[in-house]
C-alpha cells in the first residue's frame, strides 16, 4: 500500500517574487463551460454558460491562484441563480468579478459569460409553438471605483436587400410600361405585389453598458426585441407554409442594408430604454450572410449614451465612437 503524502506547510509559490517584476494586464481562465438550472413558470430549463474570468497581476507576485477562479464561479453560481426565477448574466458577472477580485486581492477583475438558453414564441400565422435559442451575454469589470458591467444579446433574422430590388422593380416597370399598363396601375401592383429580391441572413448583437453608479434593470427580452426588430424580419425554426408566406412578404416589405439595422439597433434602444444614464454605453452590431457573394457584410456602432442622443437628435457627428474597452476600463463615461 502506497503511503499517504500530506503536504505540511508547504510554501505558496503563487505569492512568491516573479524572476521578471513586471505587472501584467491580464491573468485567468477561459473556456469555463457550466449548464445551470433554472426554474421558469414551474418548470426547468437548462442555460449553456461559457466564462472567462482575469484579473490584473502586480509585479511582486509570481501567479494567480487559479483554483480559486473555479470556486468562485461555483459559489456566486449557487448565491445568484438557486432560487431564482430569472437568469441575469450580468447580475452573475457581477458577483464573480466582485468575488474574484477580492479573493485573489487585485486591484481590478473582469468576467464574461456567454449564455445559450432557449425561448418559445408562436410562429406568425399558424400560431405554433417554436423553440428558438438565443445567446445572452454579461460581463462586469470590478475595480475599487465600483463595477461597470455589460449586458448583451445576440439573435438572427433575415435581410431584404434594397438595391437588388430597386434593380428588380426597375427592369420589371419597363416591361409593365411597354406592355400598355400607365403609372398608376404599376404602383398598384407594386403595393399588392412584394418586388423580388435576394436576402441575408442578418446576425445581430447589442450590448448596453452600465456604470458604477447605475441602478437601472435591463431585460434581455426587450434587447431581443429590439434586435429582432431591427432586420427586416424575425425568423422561426418551424413553420407552416401560411408562416413561411408571411415572413417573406414581410421582409420584402422592409427592405434593409446591414447598415439599416445598426441604425434601427441605436433607434430602437434610445426609443425603448429612456432611462439609460448619458454615462451609459452602446454597442450594436450586424453581420449578413451573403447569399449572392462569397463575402459576408458587417456594420457597427459604439458609444455613449450621450454621444448618440446628441447625434440622432442634432445631426452632429460626435468627435469619436468610444470604443468598449476604453468605457469598461474608465477611459470615459466615469
Amino acid at each position: 500500500m502506497e503511503p499517504t503524502t500530506v503536504l505540511v506547510n508547504s510554501p505558496d509559490v503563487q505569492a512568491q517574487q516573479p524572476t521578471v517584476h513586471l505587472s501584467l494586464s491580464r491573468v485567468g481562465v477561459t473556456g469555463v463551460e457550466k449548464v445551470i438550472r433554472i426554474k421558469r413558470d414551474g418548470q426547468e430549463e437548462l442555460y449553456w454558460a461559457k466564462l472567462e474570468c482575469f484579473v490584473d497581476l502586480g509585479p511582486k507576485q509570481k501567479g494567480a491562484h487559479m483554483s480559486r477562479f473555479e470556486e468562485t464561479v461555483n459559489d456566486a453560481i449557487t448565491e445568484v441563480i438557486l432560487g431564482s426565477s430569472a437568469f441575469r448574466a450580468e447580475q452573475l458577472a457581477t458577483r464573480i468579478a466582485e468575488q474574484v477580485r477580492e479573493r485573489q486581492d487585485a486591484k481590478r477583475a473582469e468576467v464574461t459569460i456567454a449564455a445559450r438558453y432557449p425561448e418559445h414564441k408562436p410562429a406568425p400565422v399558424s400560431g405554433i409553438q417554436t423553440q428558438e435559442l438565443y445567446t445572452m451575454f454579461g460581463t462586469a469589470v470590478a475595480t475599487e471605483q465600483g463595477t461597470r458591467r455589460l449586458i448583451g444579446v445576440a439573435a438572427q433574422g433575415m435581410t431584404a436587400c434594397p438595391c437588388a430590388q430597386q434593380l428588380v422593380a426597375g427592369a420589371a416597370r419597363e416591361r409593365l410600361t411597354a406592355d400598355g399598363f400607365d403609372d398608376g396601375q404599376i404602383e398598384r401592383i407594386f403595393e399588392h405585389v412584394p418586388v423580388a429580391t435576394h436576402n441575408q441572413r442578418g446576425l445581430g448583437t447589442l450590448h448596453i453598458g452600465c456604470p458604477e453608479d447605475c441602478t437601472e434593470d435591463i431585460d434581455a427580452a426587450t434587447l431581443l426585441a429590439i434586435v429582432e426588430n431591427s432586420m427586416s424580419s424575425e425568423i422561426y425554426e418551424m413553420m407552416k407554409r401560411s408562416d413561411e408566406g408571411a415572413v417573406v412578404e414581410k421582409a420584402h416589405r422592409r427592405p434593409r442594408f446591414v447598415e439599416d439595422c445598426v441604425r434601427e439597433m441605436v433607434k430602437g434602444v434610445l426609443d425603448d430604454l429612456p432611462q439609460l444614464q448619458d454615462g451609459g454605453y452602446v454597442s450594436a452590431r450586424q453581420e449578413n450572410l451573403e447569399t449572392i457573394h462569397q463575402h459576408n457584410v458587417v456594420a457597427e456602432r459604439f458609444g455613449l449614451v450621450s454621444e448618440l442622443r446628441h447625434e440622432v437628435a442634432s445631426g452632429d457627428i460626435a468627435d469619436r465612437h468610444v470604443s468598449m474597452r476604453d468605457w469598461l476600463d474608465g477611459v470615459v463615461g466615469s
